[in-house]
């Protein structure tokens, strides 16, 4: 093969500097992770804290005392849950226990004065110190967290931690109008927000589909003939007062969405309603929010939500002032209003909250805002999707101030789902909520702009290794906290990848190019010269081009691309593969095109080889479904919900070819490929396994 001649002389002309950076990378990337502890490579926290020192041994531990001075019963309750949960068991006196902890109220480090901040010091008389029960509450899951088991005996990272949150905001939403999920489902997720310092839980509870907050005085509004999913499924009042107040001890407010004037399908088919402006209209939303600020307390329920955007239809048409008078109801009872940005714009609003969500929209001059830019999991792939959220900066800033709020991840499934924990199977909700926690709550201090939002960085770059960094961390935590719960990403930052093309296929997706029969450095296709790319490409998921125009590899706006690895096995082996070719967006349909038909990977015909053996598509539960089917589930679509395709490893070292092509009706050019074992129902990579990009000979010696 000439590809090894090709790669070997451009990596001696252009990169004997840049291989000696990667090797020392490879050796750095361990001591970095070692630095904050030696027993274990890491204590492995997430978000990480703003200030931290280790000491080199950690301390084994069996039992505990808490020592509290001030009012901190409820976190005190929730850190013996923690610690009962690590198998240590409470002791009735100071003098009998080998884990005291101590709890004062204090002064601390906070620069930026937002509630929350702690000082941690962990040996075998650890102490808290707080100004507050939130910063409290924070050092019990910092605490949580520097307890590892090794061998079924207990072990405490020795640290000195001062930390804050760089933002007020921490926000997670999640898209209740038109998919109900049971409060069982909902607190699962507000444990995992707590967990990692997340606070603010907004539940969008309206929608065309149905208005799933209980009203007693328009009761129709829960009417089976008005709600088009899950009818009889709502919140009573009495649910969700029981689930702020949850939230609550868990220090996260809840903000409840009203979306109007659009998105109100079931509003109007309730109420016998044509045009949302009318008086009639607006009497019955200040009834409603009477109920709703009725119910809890502004210190419990601080913000409330008013939507305003996407009112397309003619029957959700409004006057400027329709809102006016609804927003001034909710700042009459101490409420701040939130809103979406782009949306309707109101009179005289000069305090209201900008929720940002689409592309480059910007904050009105003088307004708080919010940042939901690019933070939609239901488009995020659950691989390259955790690359953007550990490369943003929120609020395009390395901390907030009193207009730039914090960030807020959302969760749009706009697709109708038979069951529940879909949501958390077909997006990657925890995976988000982890690596995005660190940039809310520890800050982003250097700013890449979008530079890696579609992919990695190259492999010799300092962001490279913060992420490979990040990673190790964030498959800690997958195995520590995540084992009976859906976490869609494994390790998968060191797959390189080499990649050709486009070619041009002149609109026929299925034609064929000469990189299928033969491997070689420079190729002559209709009077073009083509050669592999000089940049390798790392990740188990590579965006070609961007569907939302992030930076990419590839110009061109269609063709056909090859990407090539070699995989090592020490032995022949039958493993599992995450392939795929498009990653569905959960939300407006089935963005992009039909899926395929039976017999193909993808609508653009895509195709794999192992050692130039093809390997056959999956049987698809719903081939040939068009993009309008917003009421047929997902069921095996993509990569990380269905049973990973059998592929053979021969010992040694496996070519791995994959074609990729793009046009028509597509709207994601991208691929992934990563070799996997499942074990007991958990998803790994493929053991006793490595990677290049280069052919088998080259790469043994």
């Amino acid at each position: 093969m000439e590809l090894t001649k090709s790669i070997g002389f451009k990596m001696n002309s252009l990169g004997i500097v840049k291989r000696c950076l990667f090797l020392l990378a490879v050796v750095l990337l361990p001591m970095i992770a070692a630095s904050q502890s030696s027993k274990v490579k890491s204590p492995a926290l997430i978000p990480a804290p703003q200030i931290i020192e280790c000491e080199s041994d950690d301390i084994m531990i069996n039992d505990y005392w808490v020592d509290s001075a001030g009012d901190f019963s409820g976190e005190i309750k929730h850190l013996q849950k923690i610690l009962k949960a690590k198998g240590l068991s409470e002791v009735k006196s100071r003098s009998k226990a080998d884990f005291i902890i101590s709890i004062r109220k204090g002064n601390v480090q906070n620069p930026r004065s937002y509630e929350g901040a702690y000082q941690l010091k962990t040996d075998k008389n650890s102490q808290i110190v707080a100004e507050n029960r939130a910063g409290v509450y924070y050092a019990t899951q910092t605490l949580r967290q520097l307890i590892s088991q090794r061998e079924r005996k207990n072990f405490l990272a020795s640290c000195t931690i001062q930390d804050w949150p760089a933002f007020k905001y921490r926000g997670y939403m999640v898209d209740l109008g038109r998919n109900y999920q049971s409060i069982e489902q909902l607190k699962e997720q507000i444990r995992v927000m707590a967990n990692y310092k997340m606070n603010r839980l907004h539940l969008h509870l309206t929608d065309d589909p149905g208005w799933r907050l209980e009203s007693k005085k328009y009761p129709e509004l829960q009417s089976e003939n008005a709600t088009s999913r899950k009818p009889g499924h709502f919140y009573t009042q009495q649910e969700f007062i029981e689930l702020v107040d949850f939230s609550a001890r868990h220090h996260i407010a809840v903000i409840p969405e009203l979306d109007i004037p659009g998105h109100t399908e079931a509003f109007r088919k309730a109420l016998d309603i044509d045009s949302m402006n009318t008086p009639r209209v607006q009497q019955i939303i200040l009834d409603v929010i009477e109920e709703l600020v009725g119910l809890v307390p502004a210190v419990k329920m601080p913000y409330i939500h008013l939507g305003t955007d996407e009112a397309r239809r003619e029957s959700e048409q409004v006057d400027p002032d329709f809102l006016k008078p609804i927003f001034q109801r909710v700042h009459s009872h101490d409420r701040q209003v939130i809103h979406w940005k782009p949306g309707i714009k109101v009179p005289e609003d000069s305090s209201s909250i900008d929720q940002l969500w689409m592309g480059n929209t910007e904050p009105r001059k003088g307004h708080p805002f919010v940042d939901s830019r690019a933070n939609y999991l239901n488009h995020l792939d659950p691989l390259a999707g955790m690359y953007r959220l550990f490369f943003q900066q929120p609020t395009r800033a390395a901390f907030g101030n009193e207009k730039r709020l914090g960030g807020e991840l959302c969760l749009w499934h706009d697709n109708r789902v038979e069951h529940e924990i879909n949501l958390l199977r077909q997006n990657p909700v925890y995976p988000g909520m982890v690596t995005y926690s660190e940039a809310v709550w520890t800050g982003k201090k250097k700013s890449y702009g979008r530079k890696y939002w579609s992919n990695l960085p190259p492999d010799s770059t300092e962001a490279y290794l913060e992420f490979r960094e990040f990673e190790s961390r964030l498959l800690i935590h997958r195995e520590r906290y995540f084992r009976d719960k859906p976490f869609p990403y494994l390790k998968n930052a060191h797959i390189p990848w080499r990649i050709i093309g486009p070619f041009d296929h002149n609109g026929d997706m299925s034609r064929s190019f000469p990189v299928e029969t033969q491997i070689k450095d420079q190729y002559f296709v209709d009077g073009e010269s083509h050669e592999w790319h000089d940049e390798v490409l790392y990740g188990g998921t590579i965006h070609l081009k961007h569907f939302f125009g992030f930076p990419s590899p590839v110009e061109q706006d269609s063709g056909t691309v090859y990407a090539l690895t070699y995989v090592y096995s020490h032995k022949k082996q039958r493993v599992g593969a995450w392939i795929g070719f498009n990653n569905w967006s959960r939300s407006g349909g089935r963005r992009g095109g039909p899926t395929p038909v039976q017999g193909e990977w993808d609508q653009t015909k895509p195709k794999v080889w192992i050692n130039d053996e093809e390997v056959v598509p999956p049987q698809w539960n719903n081939p040939g479904v068009s993009v309008k089917s917003s009421e047929i589930p997902f069921s095996n679509e993509d990569y990380y919900y269905r049973v990973p395709t059998r592929i053979v490893l021969q010992k040694g070292w496996n070519k791995v070819l994959l074609k990729v092509p793009h046009g028509g009706s597509a709207w994601k050019w991208m691929f992934t490929f990563v070799p996997v074992n499942q074990d007991k129902g958990t998803t790994r990579i493929a053991r006793d396994i490595k990677f290049s990009v280069q052919n088998e000979q080259k790469a043994a010696k």
